[in-house]
């Protein structure tokens, strides 16, 4: 069996945006600074720099999941009612990894 380095990356990419969107989603007013979540992806075992961590809100903002601000070397994110429907099940977002299931 070969190691796919591509599905590899897709998979950690998916998700680190789907952990971006709950830490937004746990905030009172849905919204942090990419500085702030870059520490707070470490304990999922993701260590990436800050600008990856802006390259993966741009494309949730792409893909209408969040809105980003930037602001000097910080972005801010602020989630949508997409990125919280996406988080409620009620729909999938390509390339976001989809949330398990509540348990019942």
């Amino acid at each position: 069996m070969t190691f796919d380095r591509e599905a590899a990356d897709r998979i950690f990419r998916e998700s680190a945006r789907l952990a971006m969107l709950k830490m937004l989603a746990e905030e009172t007013d849905e919204t942090l600074p990419s500085d702030v979540i870059e520490v707070r992806l470490v304990p999922f075992g993701i260590r990436r720099p800050r600008a990856w961590v802006h390259g993966e809100l741009k494309y949730l903002e792409e893909l209408g999941a969040v809105i980003a601000t930037a602001a000097g070397t910080v972005m801010g994110a602020t989630l949508t009612e997409l990125g919280r429907r996406h988080l409620r099940r009620e729909i999938a977002i390509e390339g976001v990894k989809r949330p398990l299931k509540p348990e019942i």
